[in-house]
């Protein structure tokens, strides 16, 4: 009875719901931190309770029991012991409930049969660039980097080798992330201004005066008119503002990005768009449901300007979208040409493989595609934020220096290059 009770209590210590944090810090350090809870008046309510056992650690150990479990032990004896795979099945079922009740009843299984699957390797990078020239890259352009000017151009620029390009930094009713879309472009040695819908409709600002165009994510007027469908159709219904787009679209020396509401927005521009016209919309999500998530990408071999030598990447990168679906089928609301549309990106599965399954592929879209381009690659539509993740910071899980810039910086640097 009282050995009974004695585990009775070690696992009422150990999985209650009182105000706690189970803290996982390398051995080498684990003193020092306790001297630091000792110097805060917590070493009282501080316990070493585990250490974590890789399978590689315990194979060089020739445990074969044990692996890929969470086991408590009191005394020399296994007073609990359970598969994590089992635990986390456990911990999702109510979430898998709801989303089987609310949501694509197909992809909450799928979702949950993935739920710590053991044999799942989790996030992981992968580039060709070498850390070196990475960095030399980045101090060049941080040392040259100025504050974001947010005043709207008088004149017409000429273009010189010497000067900051002007990029427009579209925004709409309800648009976002257009402030770290401006500082990715001003590190990378661009002139960035805020220019609002309103201010090309009434002329105080005039495409002419840029060489690139961005449109920013987010949910323009509130995604009642379908996300960016109803921010390209006051371009498309205004034969002022449908010429001004024509013209710069036509230009030899512009350029253009699309991100996520943006993506939208520009997919239902390709007909004005030179090369973008087998480019598909995007449509609900086949979970449909909102998906924020730090996805898995493969950057492809494309002529987008911004991809240039990235091809083969594989990077986490921030999606937040409730309509990214690739949508080719006219009879449901698509359009554009599969075989025939030059795909820049796709989502991938934690082992690198392309894939249509749910969650890795948050939308669903065929072949994992998530990013078009056109044939000259001066204009490219993506539905994941590369500038939400262009800093390790920003990154919900990175294996870098969270100092430095991640391998997305490279994409403004590409634009930088092309512009000359």
């Amino acid at each position: 009875q009282v050995s009974v009770r004695r585990d009775e209590l070690t696992l009422q210590a150990l999985f209650n719901e009182e105000l706690g944090v189970l803290l996982q810090v390398k051995t080498a350090e684990r003193n020092a931190v306790m001297q630091t809870l000792r110097q805060h008046g917590l070493s009282a309510f501080s316990h070493f309770v585990g250490k974590t056992r890789p399978a590689s650690a315990a194979a060089a150990s020739g445990m074969t029991t044990g692996v890929g479990e969470v086991q408590v032990w009191r005394d020399t004896k296994a007073v609990f012991s359970a598969k994590l795979q089992d635990l986390h099945q456990v911990w999702d079922s109510v979430s898998w409930q709801i989303c089987q009740r609310r949501d694509n009843p197909a992809c909450a299984n799928a979702e949950h049969a993935a739920a710590g699957d053991p044999a799942d390797p989790g996030l992981s990078i992968f580039v060709n660039l070498s850390k070196q020239n990475d960095k030399i890259v980045h101090e060049s352009i941080a040392q040259s980097a100025t504050k974001l000017v947010s005043k709207l151009p008088n004149q017409s620029p000429v273009f010189f080798k010497n000067q900051r390009p002007r990029v427009a930094v579209l925004r709409e009713q309800g648009v976002n992330s257009h402030v770290e879309m401006a500082y990715a472009f001003t590190q990378a040695g661009f002139e960035a201004f805020d220019v609002h819908m309103t201010d090309l409709q009434t002329g105080r600002a005039k495409l002419q005066d840029f060489q690139c165009v961005v449109a920013c994510g987010g949910f323009s007027y509130g995604d009642t008119l379908g996300a960016g469908i109803g921010w390209a159709r006051s371009i498309t219904f205004s034969n002022a503002l449908a010429d001004q787009f024509g013209r710069f679209f036509a230009r030899p020396d512009t350029f253009g990005l699309g991100v996520c509401n943006g993506c939208q927005m520009f997919a239902e521009l390709a007909n004005i768009i030179p090369g973008a016209e087998h480019w598909p919309r995007f449509t609900t999500n086949q979970s449909e449901r909102f998906e924020a998530r730090l996805s898995l990408v493969e950057i492809l071999e494309s002529p987008s300007l911004f991809l240039q030598g990235m091809s083969g990447y594989r990077l986490p990168i921030a999606v937040a979208h409730g309509e990214g679906f690739a949508n080719f089928e006219p009879g449901k609301g698509g359009r554009g040409n599969p075989g025939q549309v030059i795909a820049a990106m796709r989502f991938t599965d934690n082992h690198g493989a392309a894939t249509e399954a749910y969650p890795f592929n948050p939308n669903g879209s065929p072949g994992g595609l998530t990013a078009v381009t056109t044939a000259d690659g001066r204009f490219t539509a993506m539905m994941p934020h590369p500038e939400r993740v262009f800093r390790n910071i920003q990154m919900s899980w990175t294996p870098e220096d969270v100092s430095e810039y991640s391998p997305w910086m490279q994409l403004w640097h590409n634009a930088r290059r092309w512009v000359g």
